[in-house]
């Protein structure tokens, strides 16, 4: 990938790997860390910090709270989207609700990206 790493960030991002919200921590332990391919934590991209990172996949999933709900939050994501997406890379997208009540059809989703052919 030829984004610029904004090394800015890093510590930041070092910071929110140790205080991931419960549901980030929910499909980390429960789901994507036991997955055979390889996600980071937390990835610096740009300017940005992405929630969860395949490079192999070229996968993007973001965690959302409520707060991305509000409209100058809503602006932003669509940025952030166009930005990760001019890259080549997929974003997916899974609220904090998605996680909390529908955590096997979140699990089910990446897996089908991730290995379209076991469907």
């Amino acid at each position: 990938m030829n984004e610029k790493h904004n090394s800015k960030l890093t510590h930041i991002s070092q910071q929110l790997r140790r205080k991931m919200t419960k549901e980030e921590r929910h499909l980390w332990y429960d789901f994507l860390k036991n997955l055979p391919v390889t996600f980071n934590r937390q990835k610096v991209i740009g300017n940005y910090i992405i929630d969860f990172y395949c490079t192999s996949a070229r996968l993007v999933i973001e965690v959302d709270g409520s707060q991305h709900l509000e409209p100058e939050n809503i602006t932003k994501d669509a940025d952030r989207d166009e930005y990760l997406a001019n890259l080549g890379l997929v974003v997916k997208r899974y609220s904090n609700l998605d996680i909390n009540e529908d955590f096997e059809s979140v699990c089910l989703d990446i897996y089908h990206f991730l290995y379209p052919k076991a469907r």
